[in-house]
C-alpha cells in the first residue's frame, strides 16, 4: 500500500519568515515574500560588502570573526588609539586603546583580544601589549624587541608574534603566555608586512618582505618552508588555520591588491578577488578562513578606506530561492 509521502511527497513548512536555524538541504515557503527557499551550500568562495567602519584607517590591527570581529589602531593621518567593534552587519565603538600607534600585531576575540608592537613616534617600533576584554584595553607584558610591520596569531594567553621591522627586518619569534613573551624559533627568512593565521603551536607565516610569496609553518618550536602564495605581497591580511588559511589584499609596489588566496595545509590556490583592491588592512584572524571580514586599509598607501567586505568560502551554508524555469 502507498504511503502518504509516496503519493504526496513532503511537506514543506509555511513560516512567515525564514527560520533562524535551518539544517542545509531544508526547505520552507516564506508566506511574506511568497517563495520558495531551501539552505544549500555555495560551489565557490565569494566577497559581498559589509558595514562600514566609522573611522576610516589603514594600517590597523585586527581580531575575532565575521560575526565578532575587533578594529583597533592604524592611521587616520595620525596614530589612533581607536577601536571598533564589528557584529556581522554594522561597526561601533569600543574602548580606545592605551598607546595611539599603526602597523601593530594583533590576535584573540573581540571579548579577550591582543595588540602588540607597531609604529609610534620612534623608527625603531614599539614593545607595548595590551589586553582586550570586550570594553577596554590594559597594559600586558612587553614585547622583548620592538617592532612594527609584524605578524601575529593565536589568542590572548597564547600568542605569537613574529617577523617586523625595527632599523632592518626581523626574523624574530616571541610567544605569549598571558602575561610575558618569551623568544621562540626564527623565522627561516626575515620579513616585514608578513602576516598570519593558526595558534601559537600551529601557525601560518605569509607574504612581506620585497614583497615576498614566501610561507612558512610553525610547530610551537621552528618554523618550517610551505607553499609559496600565488601572489608575493606586503602588508596583507589573514585569517584561518595553518591548514585552512585566508590571505586577502595586500601592497605590491605600493599599490593596492584584490588578491585572495586559500591555503590547504601544502599549497595556495586563487579565490574570487576582493571587489576593493587595498593593502594595510585588517582582517577577522581569529575565525575559520571559509567566514571572514576584511576591513579599512588604503589603495595607494596615504587615504583610509571605511570598506568592510565578508568572504564565504565554498562549502558555507546559504539560504538560496527556488526559482522556475
Amino acid at each position: 500500500m502507498s504511503t502518504y509521502v509516496q503519493i504526496f511527497g513532503q511537506k514543506v513548512l509555511v513560516t512567515s519568515s525564514d527560520p533562524s536555524n535551518p539544517t542545509v538541504g531544508q526547505m520552507w515557503y516564506n508566506s511574506t515574500s511568497k517563495v520558495l527557499k531551501f539552505l544549500g551550500t555555495t560551489t565557490s568562495g565569494a566577497w559581498a560588502a559589509g558595514g562600514n567602519l566609522g573611522t576610516a584607517r589603514f594600517e590597523l590591527a585586527g581580531a575575532g570573526t565575521q560575526t565578532a570581529g575587533l578594529a583597533f589602531g592604524g592611521y587616520t593621518g595620525t596614530n589612533t588609539t581607536s577601536t571598533e567593534e564589528y557584529d556581522g552587519t554594522s561597526w561601533t565603538g569600543g574602548g580606545n586603546l592605551g598607546t595611539a600607534r599603526r602597523n601593530l600585531g594583533g590576535a584573540g576575540t573581540q571579548t579577550s583580544g591582543l595588540g602588540f608592537g607597531g609604529y609610534t613616534t620612534s623608527p625603531s617600533g614599539s614593545t607595548a601589549t595590551e589586553e582586550y576584554d570586550g570594553s577596554s584595553w590594559t597594559a600586558g607584558g612587553s614585547l622583548a624587541t620592538a617592532r612594527y610591520g609584524l605578524g601575529g596569531c593565536g589568542v590572548q594567553t597564547s600568542a605569537l608574534a613574529f617577523g617586523g621591522v625595527t632599523t632592518t627586518a626581523l626574523a624574530n619569534t616571541e610567544e605569549y603566555d598571558g602575561t610575558s613573551w618569551t623568544s621562540g624559533g626564527n623565522l627561516g627568512t626575515a620579513r616585514q608586512g608578513i602576516r598570519g593565521a593558526g595558534t601559537q603551536t600551529s601557525a601560518l607565516g605569509f607574504g612581506g618582505g620585497s614583497p615576498g610569496n614566501a610561507t612558512e609553518e610553525y610547530d610551537g618550536t621552528s618554523w618550517t618552508s610551505g607553499g609559496n602564495l600565488g601572489t608575493g605581497r606586503v602588508s596583507l591580511a589573514g585569517a584561518g588555520t595553518q591548514t585552512s588559511a585566508l590571505a586577502f589584499g595586500g601592497s605590491i609596489g605600493g599599490t593596492g591588491s584584490a588578491a585572495t588566496e586559500a591555503y590547504n595545509g601544502t599549497s595556495w590556490t586563487a579565490e574570487t578577488s576582493m571587489s576593493t583592491a587595498r593593502g594595510q588592512l585588517g582582517g577577522a584572524s581569529a575565525g575559520p578562513s571559509s567566514s571572514t571580514a576584511a576591513f579599512g586599509g588604503s589603495t595607494d598607501g596615504s587615504t583610509g578606506l571605511t570598506a568592510t567586505e565578508e568572504f564565504t568560502g565554498a562549502g558555507a551554508p546559504v539560504t538560496k530561492t527556488v526559482t522556475a524555469t
